[in-house]
């Protein structure tokens, strides 16, 4: 039998007898690539070492029932998966989440269309310009779909340039926000995809 094999068996029969230090030696060996695998799904080292924690928590409360003849690294990964799929399922009800994984998603981007296929970018841009009310929709297609200026799409509909500019900065923050959940949504969805239990 594999020494390693043979060391960590030892490690977790002491672990399950509640001994800290076999439980510190286990944290050390599989904290870092723990990590690493929060950190693939939900982009924030902050969200991640929350859950590096809560992982390891669930570890010691149940110490008394893992076996050591099983292996160690599938029920601590197994942990791993349910935690990432109970933090996207808390996402998709809950805001003030939302906005984290948005602000972890888009914090190397000047533009949150910008990891976008151009495909992908061009119908859901179409989308959300079509969700904007009519005139604000307009406004926004003459002027940065056809580049219209502010002062001729302003005599073609008789309204102040002020006033295209207001239609202009709210469109713009319309349709980036919509962007946004869009990308949030399909995060969710994928993970959870990933990560349905199955039957």
């Amino acid at each position: 039998m594999h020494s390693n094999d043979s060391n960590e068996k030892y490690l977790i029969t002491l672990f399950s007898n509640g001994n800290e230090g076999a439980f510190e030696e286990l944290y050390r060996l599989y904290s870092k690539r723990l990590f690493g695998y929060f950190i693939k799904f939900v982009k924030s080292e902050i969200i991640a070492a929350d859950l590096l924690q809560d992982a390891f928590i669930k570890i010691w409360n149940n110490r008394q029932n893992i076996d050591p003849e099983k292996s160690f690294r599938a029920y601590l990964f197994r942990i791993a998966e349910n935690l990432v799929y109970d933090f996207f399922r808390k996402a998709a009800r809950n805001k003030k989440l939302q906005v984290a994984l948005i602000n972890s998603y888009n914090h190397n981007y000047s533009h949150v269309e910008e990891d976008f296929s151009v495909k992908e970018n061009e119908q859901f841009l179409k989308e959300a310009i079509n969700a904007l009310p009519p005139k604000r929709r307009q406004v926004f297609q003459l002027i940065k779909i056809e580049e219209r200026s502010y002062e001729e799409v302003s005599e073609t509909l008789h309204v102040s340039t002020s006033t295209i500019n207001d239609h202009v900065v709210k469109a713009t923050k319309a349709i980036r926000e919509n962007l946004e959940s869009y990308k949030t949504v399909i995060s969710i969805l994928f993970c959870l995809l990933i990560f349905a239990p199955s039957l």
